[in-house]
């Protein structure tokens, strides 16, 4: 989604594809390093704003969802810090866990594992309710910061000119594929959630996607990030 923004591309992201349906969706989480002071969302974006260039942020690469959350991050709080690339959250994370970095905005799957073993501390679902693996996490409206929210999400396309006939059997097999009780419990299992059943329509799809692009890509011009 982010492709048109970061990249010079020979099609467009949304006159040249036919929507489908919306799939899946999984917030992100806010987590630290778990020597930082701060005891909760609040209180971290206090300590940024009295250690303005002092603290840093890890992404999972330039132009990453990390990356561009922790820039609307920065530019809804106010605060300021370091964004450090690495190639991969996984190496991020165990800079985090070490305490050689602050700060990681990044998906449960990444950090759940490491917040129940105590070895960083959750701020912060961005996400409007609470996860089910992780229902002890408030959301950001909870914690503090409403309104931001930034999720990874999954959708199906097809060709432009793609017959209705054809968009609409697709559009049936998703919904009877994501009605299934034993796919329902894999995503679970992945901290997939299943978007709702009047999302899942190609109108749905395509509103959802001009309105991320409303939201994100001028977040990504604004502070001139370039794929890498």
């Amino acid at each position: 989604m982010f492709n048109g923004a970061l990249y010079p591309l020979q099609y467009d992201v949304l006159s040249d594809f036919e929507p489908v349906s919306l799939l899946v969706t999984q917030p992100y989480t806010i987590v630290v390093r778990k020597t930082l002071p701060a005891n909760n969302l609040n209180e971290f974006i206090a300590w940024l704003k009295a250690n303005p260039d002092k603290a840093s942020a890890g992404t999972n690469g330039v132009g990453g969802a990390p990356h561009v959350a922790s820039v609307l991050f920065q530019n809804m709080t106010g605060t300021r810090f370091q964004l450090v690339p690495y190639r991969g959250t996984g190496p991020a994370m165990q800079d985090l866990v070490a305490g050689h970095i602050d700060m990681i905005i990044t998906l449960p799957s990444d950090t759940l594992p490491q917040v129940r073993a105590g070895s960083i501390k959750a701020y912060a679902v961005t996400a409007k309710s609470r996860l089910a693996a992780a229902p002890d996490i408030p959301t950001v409206d909870e914690a503090g910061l409403s309104g931001f929210y930034a999720s990874a999400w999954f959708g199906l396309w097809v060709p432009k000119r793609t017959p209705k006939s054809v968009i609409a059997t697709l559009n049936s097999a998703v919904v009877e594929a994501l009605a299934d009780p034993s796919v329902r419990s894999k995503l679970a299992d992945l901290g997939q959630e299943i978007f709702a059943p009047e999302q899942r329509t190609p109108e749905a799809l395509g509103a959802f996607q001009k309105a991320e692009i409303k939201k994100w890509w001028p977040i990504i011009t604004a502070a001139n990030i370039k794929g890498q």
